[in-house]
């Protein structure tokens, strides 16, 4: 650990812990570019400071926890909803919050509570809040171009839709391009995603684009000298008691953005819980409300069958769903889905090949159980709920224990 004081007009003399990592510019810099990261680092930081008030207080490590009828929800219709979920094949977690509180967690083992789990394109709606964070503090803005930061890692004659693309194109898939980019850690680059045609005019048409998040990461980087995991860090994670978050770099050391992030169950209902309050969190605001907003509403349409949750609409690398409700998710079934409606987060981590059954099976088995008032208590649904959730074990795959090419 570092210990930097930093002497402001508005501040006066405050000494400020940045973890070690990614707190000085890397060893092989020229000084001109040590200077540009250092100031990068320290505008954030100070800004950060601004952000956080006057005081730097330890965040609550867990939700506060509650009976469901409490919260006004059935313990009878939560544990037939389990009993639905636990016929499906690798589902590895669910967790329920109801007004602030979480009324339900289950494990199904050998997962457990400490476990974290690859989120993979749950990573992209905390990528994008990374660059809320920044366009907060002044380091960016939607609607920066992209050449603007990273022209040097572009062609010598970018096209001119290139020229046009903005940040804003990188959060909504809207890039203009008609193939995505190379994805493998050890190909995405920002050279190779500036190196990609780009055929349709940015912010016109929606085209899932995971390097399209990764841009957003090494923005993050080229802005505050951090990687995005060590943005968060102050900004995010901390405040939120999330700890031991881990992210997958590319080979030049910038976080994934797109997947690669590892959490556990309960850190991405908190992150929900942020999201549905607005930004705020234990009183303070963490993420501007109007940004919350926008992230989360409709900025692109991606098609129009009503029944399709996938089809309703895409925000700043956030889904919106059906029942008023919005959603980061990843693949096999990561979910983080905001019910402002109903006052609500459900996170589930699971590896299932259906994700859009298991998320109608949430719909039709959760919305009944949540209801306006608080419920009379029923002590014996809820003890039956809580064995229940004790006693899940993960689905194997039917089938025969050995090859029959073994006795051949």
């Amino acid at each position: 650990v570092e210990t930097f004081v930093l002497r402001t007009r508005e501040l006066g003399t405050r000494t400020v812990l940045v973890d070690g990592i990614g707190s000085r510019p890397p060893s092989g810099m020229k000084k001109p570019q040590v200077s540009r990261v250092f100031q990068a680092w320290a505008v954030a930081t100070v800004a950060w400071i601004l952000h956080s008030g006057p005081s730097l207080q330890a965040a609550t490590a867990h939700l506060p926890r509650s009976t469901p009828e409490r919260q006004g929800v059935s313990s009878a219709a939560l544990l037939s909803a389990i009993e639905t979920l636990d016929q499906v094949e690798q589902v590895h977690s669910l967790m329920i919050v109801r007004h602030g509180h979480v009324v339900a967690e289950g494990w199904w083992g050998p997962y457990d509570a400490e476990t974290p789990h690859e989120l993979y394109s749950l990573s992209k709606s905390f990528t994008s809040t990374a660059v809320g964070l920044a366009v907060g503090e002044g380091l960016l803005r939607v609607d920066d171009l992209v050449l603007k930061h990273l022209g040097s890692e572009g062609p010598e004659k970018p096209s001119a839709n290139l020229q046009s693309m903005r940040v804003r194109d990188l959060l909504t898939m809207s890039t203009g391009h008609q193939d995505e980019p190379a994805i493998a850690p050890g190909q995405i680059s920002a050279r190779s995603f500036l190196a990609q045609p780009v055929p349709h005019k940015p912010g016109t048409h929606f085209k899932y684009n995971t390097p399209a998040t990764f841009m957003q990461s090494a923005l993050v980087q080229k802005v505050s000298g951090l990687t995005t995991l060590e943005y968060l860090q102050p900004r995010l994670f901390a405040p939120l008691g999330i700890t031991g978050a881990r992210w997958d770099t590319n080979s030049q050391g910038i976080s994934l953005g797109g997947y690669g992030l590892r959490l556990r169950t309960e850190d991405i209902a908190k992150f929900g819980q942020l999201y549905l309050q607005g930004g705020k969190w234990e009183g303070r605001q963490r993420i501007d409300a109007d940004w919350v907003r926008t992230a989360t509403s409709r900025q692109m349409s991606n098609g129009s069958n009503p029944e399709n949750d996938w089809e309703q609409g895409y925000g700043y690398q956030f889904w919106r769903c059906r029942h008023g409700a919005f959603r980061g998710d990843g693949a096999f079934g990561q979910f983080c889905i905001v019910l402002p409606e109903q006052d609500a987060v459900i996170a589930v981590t699971s590896g299932v090949s259906d994700m859009a059954g298991l998320l109608s099976q949430l719909w039709e088995t959760l919305l009944p159980a949540f209801h306006k008032a608080p419920l009379k208590a029923d002590a014996s649904a809820r003890e039956r709920l809580e064995r229940r959730l004790l006693g899940l074990q993960v689905r194997m795959p039917s089938g025969n224990t050995t090859s029959p090419i073994a006795s051949a």
